[in-house]
């Protein structure tokens, strides 16, 4: 802890003055050191390091051999592909329908599905990757669906008339 030495004045010699005597104060910091330590220690191994962000998808069941698709009318059907390069193709119905292209910014496909999601009532929107996408635009588009507060829509595989839809566009 603390000690204090003694040491100095030779006061009791002949002829020499009598001086006080000079003490000084010697601090161990070993045991405040051992306090910071354990208190690091505690705060480390307590505190809640930062947790995972996920996204939570309620995948349909898969469905039995014999069931039939429920119908859907195509006018209120909006398919979104993700293509390459950050781009969205996107088409209104089924049959013979005319791609245009997007990108993710605030005013590309989220101008779109605020415009969509105002005309078309229940609309539906069809969600289709392209192989070349990347994850990160699918992991957008899913966060698009829910700032424009979109509940029905759908992660479809990507058709070969698909593909012929965006070819065209791409024109």
């Amino acid at each position: 802890m603390a000690e204090v030495q003694g040491g100095g004045g030779e006061g009791g010699k002949k002829g020499g003055k009598v001086r006080s005597k000079k003490t000084s104060t010697r601090i161990d910091m070993t045991p405040m050191v051992d306090l910071a330590f354990l208190l690091l220690t505690f705060f480390v191994l307590t505190s809640t390091l930062s947790k995972p962000k996920t996204m939570e998808i309620t995948l349909p069941e898969k469905p039995k051999e014999g069931d039939k698709q429920p119908e859907v009318n195509e006018k209120k059907v909006l398919t979104l592909v993700l293509g390459s390069n950050d781009k969205v193709y996107w088409y209104v119905g089924i049959t013979e329908p005319e791609a245009k292209r997007e990108d993710f910014s605030k005013n590309g496909i989220r101008k779109v599905l605020l415009e969509k999601k105002g005309e078309i009532r229940d609309m539906i929107v069809l969600i289709k990757a392209m192989d070349n996408s990347k994850y990160k635009n699918f992991v957008e588009i899913l966060d698009e669906m829910s700032i424009c507060n979109i509940q029905r829509y759908a992660i479809v595989d990507i058709t070969p008339a698909d593909k012929e839809i965006v070819k065209q566009a791409k024109l």
